[in-house]
């Protein structure tokens, strides 16, 4: 087992003046599972095809433990990648695709089939060592991928996108193998996916990436309860947060018709940038449907209070549904999404009145993007 660190590693491709990755400085800890996620082009598998050696790195360093890998060949990594695609061998049987790195190695056959057959005993493979993978499904694929980067007992497992050839439900029975299994062998394990509930389930720590910079790096929960700027806001969490933009007014900022409080010290964070306005991020389930009495400090008697959310679509879910609305924000509409109880949805073109539920307000710079709250 061993650490993995990213120090300052850098990537340009040739014919680009941008970095592919800038600068990427990550610690991934001894047996820690580490998801780097993003929006496609965000440089996630250039990562981890440069702690590979499949992409060179023209800046910085790499290290696996207490070795410099930046400029070895992959072979001399002590690393396993399990693909997107399987790359499996169609004319051997599951053993042989499973051993076949062993077997190049010098491994005599007897110890190649005691490791294979434990493999397949972890991953409940034993009744298909003998087939061909055309004879699999592809979650069984899958999972002799896996079964031939576990044989050869590596430092760190990569893994490129996975799970995205298989079907919703297969996926997500497969991650919670993948996951639990990591979690029996403790070993390194570096996974790029661009769904972001795959990250948030699986891994220890996400490190979020755009445009090759690196954006947060933190546990799930942290990321969701704490993101670092409206990127992380935006992209980590489904539905996504709700983020709007909002006049700063005495106490707060003026949320249709009610003030939300806001810390003085984000507001004075604000004024410091010369920010007019800020822009507030909500979760679905963090919006308080108000009483059309005025409650929830509302500006006016009439008025009710929070902000008037028109009903677009309801999907029901059981327990809870989400509202996907409308809202008038001055001269311009912004879509909100909004959980309500499953057992009470409103019907589509009925009129909500919403308001962000005390302390669960996240508060950003409307210039620079990134969290003024605490």
């Amino acid at each position: 087992m061993a650490t993995v660190s990213f120090d300052k590693a850098t990537r340009v491709y040739p014919g680009s003046t941008k970095p592919a990755v800038d600068q990427l400085e990550i610690e991934i800890e001894d047996g820690e599972f580490l998801v780097l996620v993003g929006p496609s082009g965000c440089g996630k598998s250039t990562s981890l095809r440069m702690l590979a050696g499949l992409e060179d790195v023209n800046g910085g360093a790499i290290r696996i433990g207490d070795r410099d890998v930046t400029h070895l060949p992959p072979k001399d990594r002590d690393i396993a990648m399990v693909f997107q695609n399987y790359a499996l061998y169609p004319h051997m049987s599951v053993a042989d695709n499973m051993g076949f790195a062993l077997k190049i190695a010098g491994v005599n056959k007897a110890e190649i089939r005691k490791k294979v057959e434990e493999a397949a005993k972890i991953l409940d493979l034993t009744e298909y060592l003998d087939r061909k993978p055309k004879a699999l499904s592809g979650g069984q694929r899958q999972r002799v991928a896996m079964g031939r980067a576990i044989v050869r007992e590596p430092q760190v497992f990569l893994m490129d996108e996975p799970l995205s050839n298989l079907d919703a439900k297969l996926r997500v029975s497969t991650r919670t193998q993948i996951a639990s299994l990591q979690r029996r062998l403790g070993i390194t394990t570096v996974y790029v996916t661009h769904d972001q509930v795959e990250a948030m389930t699986m891994g220890d720590r996400v490190a979020v990436l755009k445009d090759g910079l690196l954006q947060q790096v933190d546990s799930p929960r942290n990321m969701y309860d704490r993101p670092n700027n409206l990127f992380v806001a935006g992209f980590i969490g489904s539905p996504a947060m709700n983020l709007v933009e909002v006049p700063i007014t005495d106490g707060g900022v003026k949320f249709g018709n009610s003030v939300v409080p806001v810390s003085r010290d984000a507001l004075a964070a604000a004024a410091d940038k010369g920010d007019k306005t800020v822009t507030v991020g909500v979760r679905p389930e963090h919006f308080d449907l108000a009483e059309e009495s005025g409650a929830g400090g509302a500006l006016s008697k009439d008025a009710p209070a929070g902000l008037a959310v028109t009903v677009n679509v309801v999907e029901e879910l059981g327990a809870d549904g989400y509202v996907y609305g409308t809202a008038d924000l001055g001269s311009e509409k912004k879509d909100l999404v909004v959980r309500v109880n499953g057992r009470a949805v409103p019907e589509k073109g009925a009129k909500l009145h919403v308001v962000p539920r005390a302390g669960e307000t996240h508060v950003f710079s409307t210039s620079t993007g990134e969290r003024l709250t605490d």
